[in-house]
């Protein structure tokens, strides 16, 4: 404890009036003088009688308690600062600033420690140091510390702090790092047209003088997990990457640079970008037979959406009809099935051959065209009708090498509903197909979609059947060929659902389904590894026809790998969970599947900057008169200096003492009684009046 002293005044009369009595009583003294009165000095104590008792002086003594003086500290501990050997540098300086700062009297510490910002805010420094502030009492405040590389994504919110501000820099003056940026990318392209992604790879701090000459990097551009291809680019200049998307849904793009010897990190040296490709237009070629009811139904099932280009060629009048009508006569215009067929079929994405049989029309030549259209990755669905039984079925033609399924001739003319098989359980293209169905009678088993009536009977040879017709034959049958897919379809009545018969049933979105299965959309995949992200949170989806996968590898962005047991969800799909540690890319693989999934950015905005510099916030502490000193040039003292003075030197950074104190108690005692002090005033003029009055 210690006290201090003052004299107070609680005058009677407000403050104006007493300025007032002071300056009449000042003006009377000067008249007793002029007139040369012998009272006058006795008026004048009389006067200051009189204005002491107004203005009631007292003395005040207060008995303080020193308060110690508060140092904030600010430690960054967030992802850039756990590069090389910034975290044990971090260490030394936290333990040096510690030990100094318990060294000082009457001095205490209060220390923030910082992570990562959410949503991928960064370092915010200084909003910790403003929320750390406003916990302590400002009078008490003598300084403030960052420890850190100086990248701070906050320095618009700089407290305004009552003392000095240092930043001790982690970090070393040889350090250097190249990283890659993605300047511009699409969120949505077309598929198969080409887009163009802008790339830039950049090299900052210390670059060694071989690495700057060279001037060159290697980079790796993978889609979905695929076979990277690997191009050598040129550092520090913007690159026009032309891509084209190979299917539709969401394209996963993952480039990569390569690591080069001596550069500070590889976290930012990927970059993810996850592009939705859509169809600008489905192109189909319709090929039907003879006309029968169902034909008008793929027709306007296909003309019905307006992303559709379709063709229709169908046999009107077969060259065996001999009717006597002339050749120039008839109205019907002569297809060009040379340029549909031989010239331009890799431009359709779907060929339908509807109840197609072999008339003399199309030569076997433009049919082994088709058969290399779907080994080069085309699509064909074939709808049998009874004449895919018969002699002139285009299973006996070069068609036969693609389909999944041989006729035995016989064709069935009954009742039944289609149903799902075991694998089409599984499969994509049917799975949950029976829950789109109207609801089964009562009492009745099954899928409550309508009957079909006729069943070509097929020797499955390849692919999976999906759908089964009576006696489990089967129905539906899809298979891969060569880098194409083929779907064989063995009944023509599946018009009757579009029609609603008995109740109709899901005959849109079976087309729906397959038509994007041939057109290998991921979604519809029956082999596929995919995982979706929620904040740091990872739902992995494995799709399969075969037995239970086994654990996938996830790979973190800091190369530790972790094994996730998968659960089966449904039939043929598997799902698990996981939650990832920090953000960025997470790599997947399970048997020979692979995939990537990023979280947050690829690579973190604590790593677009990773060069420790203290540009950054040198506005902030030449403000309040800091300095910023680099920990690889040896820890500094702390000295106490004075307000108004430089807090930073050679070795050495400075706190402000503030002398704060605590007043414990408070003591007034009265100078003068206002009654006496008023009576020596009477007496006093009375004097004055006795002395002037003789002569």
């Amino acid at each position: 404890m210690n006290g201090a002293s003052d004299i107070l005044f609680d005058p009677l009369l407000p403050w104006p009036a007493v300025w007032a009595a002071c300056a009449l009583s000042l003006a009377f003294l000067a008249l007793g003088l002029w007139r040369g009165l012998r009272g006058w000095w006795l008026r004048a104590l009389a006067a200051a009688a009189l204005l002491v008792a107004i203005a009631n002086p007292s003395f005040q003594v207060e008995d303080r308690a020193p308060l110690t003086d508060i140092v904030l500290l600010v430690v960054d501990r967030t992802a850039s600062q756990q590069i090389a050997d910034r975290a044990e540098q971090t260490d030394a300086a936290v333990e040096r600033i510690t030990a100094a700062v318990a060294a000082l009297p009457d001095t205490e510490l209060r220390t923030v420690t910082l992570r990562d910002g959410a949503d991928n805010a960064g370092s915010l420094a200084m909003t910790a140091l403003s929320e750390l502030l406003a916990e302590e009492p400002r009078g008490r405040i003598a300084g403030a510390i960052l420890v850190s590389d100086g990248q701070v994504h906050d320095v618009e919110r700089a407290p305004d702090l009552p003392a000095p501000l240092h930043l001790l820099l982690t970090g070393h003056d040889t350090d250097w790092d190249r990283r890659l940026m993605v300047r511009n990318a699409p969120s949505f392209a077309i598929v198969g047209e080409q887009l163009t992604l802008t790339l830039r790879i950049e090299d900052s701090g210390a670059v060694p003088e071989e690495v700057a000459q060279s001037g060159l990097a290697r980079i790796a551009i993978a889609i979905d997990g695929g076979e990277p291809m690997p191009f050598t680019v040129p550092v520090g200049q913007d690159l026009e990457l032309p891509l084209t998307l190979p299917h539709g849904g969401m394209n996963v793009v993952q480039i990569e640079v390569a690591a080069t010897e001596g550069e500070l990190t590889e976290r930012n040296n990927a970059a993810v970008v996850q592009i939705n490709g859509v169809r600008d237009r489905l192109r189909v070629l319709l090929v039907s037979g003879e006309p029968h009811a169902g034909e008008r139904t793929w027709r306007n099932l296909l003309k019905s959406d307006s992303s559709v280009d379709l063709v229709h060629f169908t046999i009107l009048r077969p060259p065996e009809k001999q009717d006597g009508v002339p050749v120039t006569e008839l109205s019907l215009i002569a297809f060009p099935t040379r340029e549909l067929f031989l010239e331009k079929v890799d431009e359709f994405d779907l060929i339908i051959f509807d109840r197609y049989k072999r008339r003399g029309i199309l030569p076997m030549l433009y049919l082994e065209n088709v058969v290399s259209y779907v080994e080069r990755g085309g699509a064909v669905l074939v709808a049998a009708g009874p004449d895919f039984a018969g002699a002139e079925s285009i299973y006996r033609s070069p068609l036969s090498e693609i389909l999944p399924g041989e006729p035995t001739a016989r064709v069935l003319e009954q009742g039944y509903r289609p149903q799902i098989t075991e694998t089409g359980h599984k499969h994509p293209v049917t799975e949950g197909l029976e829950a789109l169905a109207p609801p089964p009678e009562d009492g009745a088993e099954g899928p409550g979609w309508g009957r079909w009536f006729r069943l070509v009977d097929l020797l499955p040879e390849s692919g999976q059947t999906v759908m089964s017709g009576p006696d489990d034959r089967p129905l539906l049958i899809l298979d891969r060929v060569g880098e194409g897919r083929v779907a064989l379809l063995a009944s023509d009545h599946a018009w009757l659902w579009s029609r609603g018969f008995e109740g109709g049933g899901p005959q849109l979105e079976l087309l729906r389904r397959l038509a994007h299965w041939m057109m290998k959309e991921p979604e519809l995949e029956e082999e596929a590894l995919t995982a979706s992200a929620e904040g740091l949170d990872v739902t992995l989806t494995r799709r399969t026809l075969g037995e239970a996968p086994g654990p996938v590898e996830v790979t973190a962005p800091d190369g530790s790998s972790r094994l996730v047991e998968l659960r089966e969800a449904s039939p043929g799909l598997f799902m698990g969970q996981f939650t990832g540690p920090e953000t960025g890319l997470y790599r997947l693989a399970q048997d020979e599947l692979s995939g990537v999934v990023a979280l947050g950015p690829a690579a973190p905005r604590e790593f677009e900057e990773t060069i420790a510099s203290g540009a950054p916030l040198a506005g902030a502490i030449d403000a309040h008169r800091g300095g910023t000193l680099r920990i690889e040039e040896g820890l500094p003292s702390i000295r106490q200096v004075r307000e108004g003075r430089s807090a930073a030197g050679r070795g050495w950074i400075g706190i402000t003492p503030r002398e704060a104190y605590r007043t414990a108690d408070v003591t007034v005692i009265p100078l003068v009684a206002p009654l006496l002090f008023l009576l020596m005033a009477i007496g006093l003029t009375l004097g004055a009046w006795l002395r002037e009055g003789r002569r």
